[in-house]
Formats: C-alpha cells, sequence, structure tokens
C-alpha cells in the first residue's frame, strides 16, 4: 500500500487509528469541552477508529461502543455543593491534598491535578495506542507524555486569557482583582504547554487568530476545525407555535464573558419602552452569588426574567423552537456552540460580534441580527426589531437553519481531526486534503494568513 493510499484508508477508517482522548472535564451540561467530547468521540468511532476517553469529574456521555476511563478527583466544584470541603477519608494520595489546598487558596486546580492523575495512567499504555488527544487541559503532564515518545495533538477551542481579561475588567476593585488573577493561574502553564506542542486544533479562523497574539504560538502549529451540531437532536419540532415575547438565552457559565449583564440592561430598556408581553428564560446554572441576579432584582425584572437552571436537550430544543428570539450576547466567543444550535432549531437570531460569532451565524445578517459586543442599546433595538417583524424574523431562521444543516458537521469535524491526527504521525506538518465548504471549512492555518 502506498503512503497515499495508506493516509485514505487511514482518513476513511478502513485503517483504523487508536486514539486516547483526554478531558479534565467532560460533561456536556459543564459547556462546550463536554459536548465536543461527546460528538467528536461518537463519530470518529463512527469512521472506524478505535477511541478511548479519558474524563475527570463530571464525568461525559459518550457511545456505548466508546470505552470510558474515569478519572477520579475529589470533584470541589460539583453543581450542588462547589467549593465543597471533602470529608477526611476521601483524601486517598498527595494529588488529593494539593487539589485542596489549590482550591482553598483560591485558584483552579483541576487542569494541572488532572494531567498528573492521566499520567499515572497512560504511562505505562504507550503501546496500546496511535495518539493522544488532549482537549484543552494543556497540562504539564501533556509535554512529559509527548517526551515519552507520545505524538500529541491538543483542542484549543479558545484563549484562556481572554476569559481572564474580562473577569479583571468587570471585578469590583483590588480583592475581587486579586481573586480572578489567582483562579486563572493556571493559564500560565496552559500558554507554556501549548507553545510546546506542534500539532493543535482550533474551532474558528477567528480563535487562530486570538490564541496566535494572546498565547504567543505559531500560525503554522495550528488547524481550523469547526465543530458540528446535531441535527437529529437540534431541529425545529413540526407544528410548534411561537411563544410572544419569549426570548431565549444559553449561558454554559455565569461569568462576564456570556454578556449576561448586557442582556439584561437591554430587557430593562425594552421593559421600560413598554415591551408587552416579554420574558426572558436563560438556560444554564447560575452562581449563587450571581451578579446577574442581583441586577435582575435591582432592576425590578424579576418577573421578567427566569433563570432555569440546567436543562436537558429535549428541553433546550423545545425552549428554541417555540421562541420569538434567541440571544448570544457573549463578549467574547472562539466558535459558539449555542448559536448554531439555536440555528438549527430554526430560532430568529440576535448574536453580538464578540470573537468568532459574526463568523459562526454570518456577518451579513442573512441568518442572524450581528450586533456590537456589550452595546446592551443595539441589543435591545435588534431584538424589538425581530419581535415586532415575525415574517422577516421567520425568513432568517430558515436561511439560519439551512447554514447550520450544511457548513457545521460532526462528521466533518470528525474527517478533519483525522487528517491532523495523520499530520502528527507523519512528524511534519502537511496541507489539509479535507475541505469542507469554501466559506468555513477545514483551514490551513498559514493560509488563513494570505
Amino acid at each position: 500500500m502506498s503512503d497515499s493510499e495508506l493516509r485514505e484508508a487511514q482518513l476513511s477508517g478502513s485503517c483504523p487509528l487508536r486514539v486516547a482522548f483526554s478531558v479534565y472535564r467532560g460533561n456536556p451540561t459543564s459547556g462546550g469541552q463536554g459536548v465536543y467530547t461527546k460528538y467528536l468521540s461518537r463519530e470518529l468511532q463512527s469512521l472506524g477508529h478505535h477511541v478511548e476517553v479519558f474524563s475527570g469529574q463530571p464525568y461525559p456521555e459518550v457511545d456505548f461502543s466508546i470505552r470510558l476511563t474515569e478519572v477520579p478527583s475529589l470533584d470541589l466544584y460539583r453543581p450542588d455543593d462547589p467549593f465543597r470541603i471533602p470529608k477526611l477519608r476521601e483524601f486517598r494520595n498527595s494529588w488529593d491534598l494539593m487539589e485542596f489546598a489549590i482550591m482553598c487558596t483560591g485558584g483552579f486546580p483541576e487542569p494541572r491535578i488532572f494531567g498528573k492523575r492521566l499520567y499515572s495512567l497512560l504511562s505505562n499504555r504507550r503501546p496500546e495506542f496511535d495518539i493522544l488527544h488532549d482537549n484543552q487541559s494543556l497540562s504539564w503532564s501533556i509535554l512529559r507524555l509527548q517526551a515519552q515518545g507520545w505524538p500529541v495533538v491538543a483542542s484549543i477551542h479558545h484563549p484562556i486569557t481572554v476569559d481572564k481579561k474580562l473577569g479583571l475588567d468587570h471585578a469590583d476593585g483590588f480583592k475581587e482583582q486579586f481573586g480572578v488573577t489567582r483562579f486563572y493561574g493556571f493559564v500560565r502553564m496552559q500558554t507554556k504547554v501549548a507553545n510546546r506542542l506542534d500539532h493543535i486544533i482550533t474551532v474558528s479562523d477567528t480563535s487562530a487568530r486570538d490564541i496566535s497574539r494572546e498565547m504567543g504560538i505559531g500560525r503554522n502549529k495550528m488547524r481550523v476545525v469547526p465543530v458540528g451540531v446535531d441535527p437529529t437532536t437540534f431541529r425545529p419540532i413540526p407544528d410548534q407555535a411561537r411563544q410572544p415575547g419569549l426570548i431565549v438565552t444559553t449561558a454554559s457559565a455565569d461569568v462576564p464573558l456570556k454578556g449576561l449583564a448586557v442582556l439584561v440592561e437591554a430587557m430593562q430598556m425594552l421593559v421600560a419602552g413598554g415591551e408587552r408581553p416579554i420574558v426572558l428564560k436563560i438556560m444554564g446554572q447560575r452562581r449563587d452569588d450571581s451578579p446577574v441576579q442581583r441586577s435582575v432584582e435591582r432592576l425590578g425584572l424579576s418577573p421578567y426574567v427566569e433563570f432555569l437552571g440546567k436543562v436537558t436537550q429535549d428541553e433546550m430544543v423545545r425552549l428554541y423552537s417555540s421562541a420569538s428570539v434567541a440571544v448570544v450576547p457573549s463578549l467574547y466567543e472562539g466558535f459558539s456552540l449555542p448559536t448554531i444550535e439555536a440555528m438549527a432549531c430554526g430560532a430568529p437570531l440576535v448574536v453580538s460580534d464578540g470573537g468568532a460569532l459574526p463568523e459562526v451565524a454570518g456577518a451579513d445578517g442573512d441568518c442572524a441580527r450581528v450586533v456590537r459586543a456589550g452595546d446592551a442599546r443595539a441589543l435591545a433595538s435588534a431584538v424589538s426589531d425581530l419581535l415586532h417583524g415575525p415574517e422577516s424574523a421567520e425568513r432568517m431562521a430558515h436561511r439560519a437553519i439551512i447554514r447550520a444543516r450544511s457548513r457545521f458537521s460532526w462528521r466533518a469535524a470528525a474527517l478533519g481531526t483525522v487528517d491532523r491526527y495523520l499530520e502528527a504521525l507523519d512528524g511534519s506538518p502537511q496541507h489539509s486534503a479535507i475541505s469542507v465548504d469554501s466559506d468555513f471549512g477545514v483551514v490551513d492555518a498559514k493560509a488563513a494568513d494570505l
């Protein structure tokens, strides 16, 4: 078999690869990393490759055919008991002590300590796998495994330095600024590790540019492989009527990055302007000390804003399908799964221009209204326009369904990922042979500079 024939066989799965896939927290309800783990592993397996997922808590949902190796931690950030104090019997080794100590001093220990546990599991299993795919843990231990001869591909969804900067910008006083700086202490480690890896996947051209700028990683190390949407789950519900005045948004984390404070300010403008009936439903877990919740109460918006907490996928699809408007108000996104999920469900959509959102939704306004990130007045105006123009909103939503289904698939994401695996196994970067489409496909990062 020639080299080209072997490569084609590996891409198609007839010559399967053995993939160790690592993620420090893998549950889909924990955010995009969990969704990425669930669907990418499923599609890699469906191509014929063998995937074993190594995950910390909360554990992921994976297909029954995929082996899941749990990497247990103290689970210090569980939703029902965040920042908990474990019982003495829960401490099993020095890693547990380190994990708890870092949390107690305001840091976020999960990526670092997960890496140590992962190393102990993988260091003696090199013959069982062809490649290690690290889903943004970027711990020192990934470099140790690379030094042992593991080919490594790392996914970086967006530079976490942006989260840190936005957190500092929204911190109230020196104490909060110090807390943000301490919590994001792991960013220094991730930046240093990423710079010593040769094969990186990211999810948009915007992320590639920002990772290069923020983390100093050469564009020649990166390939853009967009993520996908599951059309069997995220689809319009037949005969589902729009609920007048229903506005929905998804926030995987109650942090400044997600722009909820801006959306609440826009809601105040809509209510003050006499917009009735109107209600904002927020899908996602909020913090007990949420500044967004305090703003809702201070502005007298409690009758108009409802925090739903975690919702099932079926509930999410029902809300998108019945919403008059869906909003993604983020100040920055490296891609945005909620955007393509809302589009695939046919929700009339308003997005900010933060990060890659225009790249995903389409900057021309045919599939979504795009407003300046952080501009509450522009956001309120765009929402009002869609509420009062249901016919044009429906036409826009129909175009959004077509864009989501035709441009973003998990099968294409899996093919692009396998191509990146083969580059790592070859030992030298090659131009990708895969092209999803000319507008937003699997892009060679060097060519994207032109």
